[in-house]
């Protein structure tokens, strides 16, 4: 990796299962995740315990999902239990080669069965000489939660990311209709990578035939250097989501 370049990639992993929850394909997922090499992933959906999975799916890991996939690869990691049901829990979770000197999750969810949270770390990389900050999200699906949770990101920046700290904000956002972007720019100056790069919006969703942007990147205090969409084989493959890759000058 050159100097003073980060790369981060933000992927909902569908709790480790295929579209339409056809296979577990968690295994494949990881060596997907090791073949890009990057520096951080901001993962959503990750299952961090389920009891039925355990008992009925043959490669099941005898570790947490987060574990399994970090191991050997992200020496540092968290995650964020936010959705909790009779068999178990899954949430977000954050996977860095570099130390995390501090990690806190916001749950934001309005309601109890779905996932939505903003964990915040921040990463002390040799490559530069500021704490980098990092938060992943997941966003809900209806309108009016999601402006609850842009207000409450908005406030968690304002009040937790000094002005001139390097800043990235990736995850699934559910905002096809990106609502966001006004927020994002006005009130904490953070741009889109993709596009910023490209001058369009990312198609994230479904895996299969994206149309939909929901995944993306935003950051401040970096230069964007590429961000693309992972599109080719396996990754239509292993989620319903396609992953979104960013390299950024420091």
């Amino acid at each position: 990796m050159p100097e003073k370049r980060l790369t981060v990639v933000t992927y909902n992993i569908h709790k480790g299962f295929s579209p339409g929850n056809r296979r577990f394909v968690l295994h494949q997922i990881r060596t997907a995740l090791l073949s890009v090499d990057a520096d951080v992933l901001f993962l959503q959906e990750m299952q961090g315990e389920h009891q039925g999975h355990e008992q009925r799916i043959n490669d099941w890991p005898d570790c947490a999902q987060v574990e399994f996939l970090a191991k050997e690869a992200w020496p540092h990691y968290a995650y964020s239990k936010n959705a909790t049901y009779s068999n178990g829990h899954h949430g977000n979770a954050i996977l860095s080669k570099f130390p995390l000197l501090s990690w806190e999750n916001i749950n934001v969810s309005s309601f109890r069965q779905a996932s939505r949270s903003l964990l915040h770390g921040v990463i002390d990389t040799p490559k530069t000489h500021k704490p980098i900050h990092i938060i992943c999200i997941h966003f809900g699906l209806f309108a009016i939660e999601r402006q609850r949770q842009i207000a409450i990101l908005c406030d968690r920046i304002d009040s937790h990311v000094p002005h001139d700290a390097p800043l990235i904000v990736a995850g699934d956002f559910n905002d096809w209709t990106c609502v966001a972007e006004d927020y994002f720019s006005k009130h904490l100056n953070l741009q889109e990578a993709f596009y910023s790069l490209h001058s369009c919006r990312p198609r994230t969703f479904p895996a299969w035939l994206p149309f939909l942007s929901v995944d993306r990147i935003y950051y401040r205090g970096l230069q964007p250097l590429s961000c693309e969409r992972l599109m080719h084989a396996p990754w239509r493959n292993l989620s319903d989501h396609v992953p979104m890759i960013a390299t950024f000058q420091l």
